[in-house]
């Protein structure tokens, strides 16, 4: 009788193969499911709407923490006088920290009210603001329109308009204060064409100028992008129509192009309105609101009442920010009703 033979083992036979990816998340799983178990009690219990509130408390908790208590603080604060920090040391004063900054012969001559440099701080923010949000928005709208076309290296002009964004609005006022300044870049530049060495920032006309044209160029790559957005949500199917009708490019703009890019635009002009009324960072490194008061805006008035000046006044520098959050919440309800109205119209 021949014994059993014995098969040889196979060369080379894989060995199966351990799925790592189960061993790495089986700890995640075993979290989860202990995790699950209160959710669903929770959810017998508390129903849908109790589970949303549950989610939602964190980030409501956040907000009414460092949100909607420092607006009540601030509110309180503007309510009361003396230089003293805490509300205790404080007394009430009522509305005489608003009636102050309203105490007024005429508003349009600042040096006849009696918070001169409140009503200077006004009127350079609301010149600021009409020219840094115009020409922003024509900026931004201009330079969307072009890298919107089909451009050689289309991606790296995206990447370079958008690039100043990322820098913080310290560096942008010190890159541009090393250039302006009187042994800067620009006079370096100059000076062999046969300038002499000039100082710019020391010129209110010019200061004023700079300021501008900083903000835009720190701010304008984020709003370019919205509207490059906008216009890449056109249907390509109405413009070949009207080029096919043989309409000219500049009634295609007005007909087509710009009523769609109606509510991308009024995004725009939201957000740069509500940032140029807030105007701080990179000014206050560029000029320091000099020279003398010519760029000096509202929020680096308060800032200097609230914590720099001698006596500080926290209760003036509060009530004239409560005044700047009223202004931007209207001109934010205008700016949104407008847009409704529009939106209405569309729609009939």
């Amino acid at each position: 009788m021949s014994s059993p033979s014995h098969t040889p083992p196979r060369t080379g036979q894989l060995k199966p193969k351990t799925d790592w990816s189960s061993v790495v998340l089986a700890p995640v799983h075993f979290i989860m499911g202990l995790a699950d178990r209160p959710l669903r009690l929770l959810q017998k219990r508390a129903g849908i709407g109790g589970m949303a509130a549950f989610f939602l408390a964190p980030n409501m908790l956040i907000f009414g923490v460092f949100v909607l208590l420092p607006i009540i603080i601030n509110l309180i604060y503007s309510m009361t006088g003396g230089s003293a920090l805490f509300l205790s040391e404080r007394s009430f004063v009522g509305t005489d920290q608003y009636a102050k900054l309203f105490d007024c012969k005429s508003y349009l001559d600042p040096m006849s009210c009696q918070e001169d440099a409140f009503w200077t701080a006004v009127g350079n923010t609301f010149w600021f603001v009409v020219l840094q949000v115009s020409l922003l928005i024509l900026f931004s709208l201009i330079t969307a329109l072009i890298l919107n076309r089909e451009l050689m290296a289309r991606s790296f002009w995206r990447a370079v308009f958008f690039f100043p964004v990322l820098l913080s609005p310290v560096v942008v006022g010190l890159i541009w204060k090393w250039i302006l300044q009187r042994q800067g870049l620009l006079n370096f530049a100059l000076y062999p064409m046969g300038f002499e060495p000039y100082t710019w920032l020391s010129d209110r006309t010019f200061a004023f100028a700079a300021a501008v044209g900083v903000s835009i160029w720190a701010h304008m790559g984020f709003y370019t992008l919205i509207l490059l957005a906008g216009l890449q949500a056109i249907p390509k199917d109405l413009y070949e129509a009207a080029e096919m009708d043989g309409t000219k490019p500049a009634r295609i703009f007005w007909r087509i192009t710009l009523p769609l890019l109606m509510p991308n635009l009024l995004v725009v002009v939201v957000l740069a309105l509500i940032r140029a009324v807030q105007v701080f960072d990179e000014v206050f490194v560029l000029t320091g609101g000099g020279p003398g008061t010519s760029t000096l805006f509202l929020t680096q008035y308060i800032y200097e009442t609230g914590f720099v000046s001698q006596p500080r006044n926290a209760g003036l520098a509060a009530a004239a920010s409560i005044l700047m959050g009223l202004v931007l919440v209207v001109l934010t309800l205008v700016q949104l009703g407008i847009g409704r109205k529009n939106e209405n119209k569309g729609k009939r």
